[in-house]
């Protein structure tokens, strides 16, 4: 029995070879490989000894060549393919135990130059890889270290490598080759500045980990995490306390996220089943925090806190005092972090780049039955420039500001959706009504219930999609709103301003809709 070992990652694999020498196994091998297991002892043969050609061209040319990839791909049970390979005086190769130039790692570095990236796509491993995959029933190979020991017990025990077990290995190659080779079709895309949406799309992901279940306790689930550096995500946060994050509280904490990173000053976010319940933004993240708990203190129970400023022991000291599932910060003061981790089942996170948003142009992904919907994230940011005034009655500076944050919570509630704010706080938000004027009333009941009966009153709102009638300023009017925001865009436009230029409303268009669905 003969195996070609030819690894980037070296882990592990001198015991690898020592021990298949003990099985009687002769080892062929190439460039660093070979030197690493001569070094160490290991009785291998060089690949050009097998070949009969140099190693060429800088190493690009090894093992690309009939005498390995005959003796990879000819079938055992085959006459016809074994008296060729006597004819040619070609040797089977048996195991092989190969993996890939560090491409990923090297596209990951600081200053890489296309040239190195392109010296780093491996030709010869994925060849044999492929090779040896597809002729499974005759060939064992081995692309991670994490199979090592498998190989070798069923070797020691058995005398050879079961069917089942090389027919598992093949199936990871062709993952693996995959993978590899979806990695430079987008490190090659985003080099080009191609932001188009391909004919074929091809995704590559990295397991971060398994979940106990998805969304309910019959649904399997794992977090993935997109390969390349995405700064502010929140598969970089460091846990410091708390059980495994779960399916639902990933989900809702990455809204939260995203809404978050709206924000420049100190701003807290509180989120509940993927909706923002209260938003806070002041000079000090404890005004912050104040303002989004006041927001809506029932909702907050179990939910999703964020914020963009480190957590003070006073702030701590509040958090502690109610029932979270997630905390997310981008540090702790030692003592306030002591105090949280107190409360054993709170997840608390550190994100160091919390407010690091999105780049432009990343691809937003659903699933949907037999096919998926793909666009590109809603990153549009809007200015006070960006916006037309409609209603006779001019925004006030402080109107303005409270529209802008108004607009920002609502770019982050399910449609339909409606957002109420005063005073750089969310008052009241209507979530998901498949109607506007329910979400709008249900805005304002919220409020109320929840702050107070003139929590509306000087508020503004803001609306996700125009207005197909004038009922919701109507409404907005009976809560005592001062100004409104929204898309505008309706072929009765025209209504809802003169019944804001009726009551005194000032009306805001913003030329965009934020449909989050």
């Amino acid at each position: 029995m003969r195996a070609l070992i030819s690894v980037s990652d070296k882990t592990g694999i001198v015991d690898v070879a020592k021990q298949l020498v003990e099985l009687g196994v002769e080892i062929i091998s190439t460039g660093g490989t070979y030197k690493k297991l001569k070094e160490e002892g290991v009785p291998a043969i060089e690949i050009s000894e097998i070949t009969g050609f140099p190693e060429c061209l800088d190493g690009r040319v090894k093992t690309l060549h009939p005498k390995v990839h005959a003796g990879l791909l000819a079938m055992r049970s085959n006459e016809e393919h074994m008296k060729q390979l006597k004819e040619l005086e070609v040797d089977t190769i048996d195991f092989v135990f190969v993996n890939l130039y560090p491409f990923k790692e090297t596209i990951l570095k600081d200053g890489v130059t296309r040239a190195e990236a392109v010296e780093n796509i491996d030709i010869g491993g994925p060849t044999m890889l492929r090779s040896a995959a597809k002729n499974y029933q005759d060939v064992t190979v081995v692309v991670d270290p994490a199979d090592y020991e498998t190989v070798l017990t069923e070797l020691k025990e058995e005398g050879e490598v079961s069917l089942d077990t090389k027919f598992y290995l093949m199936h990871k190659v062709f993952m693996h080759t995959s993978n590899y080779d979806t990695m430079i079709a987008a490190y090659l895309k985003k080099e080009r500045g191609d932001d188009s949406l391909p004919e074929t799309l091809t995704l590559t992901y990295e397991k971060v980990q398994d979940m106990r279940y998805g969304e309910n306790p019959h649904q399997k689930a794992a977090f993935y995490r997109e390969i390349g550096k995405k700064a502010g995500s929140l598969v970089d946060a460091v846990q410091l306390n708390g059980k495994e994050l779960s399916f639902n509280n990933i989900n809702d904490t990455n809204g939260a996220l995203e809404l978050l990173k709206e924000f420049t000053e100190p701003t807290v976010v509180a989120c509940k089943h993927g909706n923002p319940c209260g938003v806070g933004s002041a000079d000090n993240i404890m005004d912050a925090w104040t303002k989004a708990f006041e927001a809506d203190k029932t909702s907050i129970f179990g939910g999703i806190v964020v914020m963009n400023r480190p957590v003070t022991l006073e702030l701590a000291t509040e958090l502690k005092k109610i029932f979270l599932e997630v905390i997310v910060a981008p540090e702790y003061d030692p003592e306030g972090l002591a105090l949280l981790q107190q409360k054993k089942n709170v997840r608390v996170l550190q994100l160091a780049d919390i407010s690091v948003p999105q780049p432009a142009g990343s691809l937003d992904l659903k699933k949907v039955n037999g096919g998926l919907i793909v666009q590109t994230i809603d990153s549009e940011l809007l200015h006070e420039e960006d916006l037309k005034v409609v209603t006779e009655v001019q925004p006030t500076k402080e109107q303005m500001e409270d529209m802008l944050f108004a607009w920002k919570v609502v770019k982050f509630t399910k449609s339909n959706g409606i957002a109420v704010a005063k005073n750089k706080q969310s008052v009241g938000i209507g979530p998901g009504q498949v109607n506007r004027i329910w979400a709008t009333k249900q805005c304002f009941e919220h409020a109320e219930e929840l702050i107070g009966p003139d929590a509306t009153k000087g508020a503004v709102l803001a609306s996700d999609a125009f207005f197909p009638f004038d009922d919701c300023v109507e409404a907005a009017h009976q809560a005592g709103i001062t100004a409104i925001i929204q898309p505008g865009g309706s072929v009765r436009d025209q209504d809802s301003i003169d019944k804001c230029n009726e009551y005194g409303i000032t009306m805001v268009f913003t030329g965009m809709r934020h449909f989050k669905h």
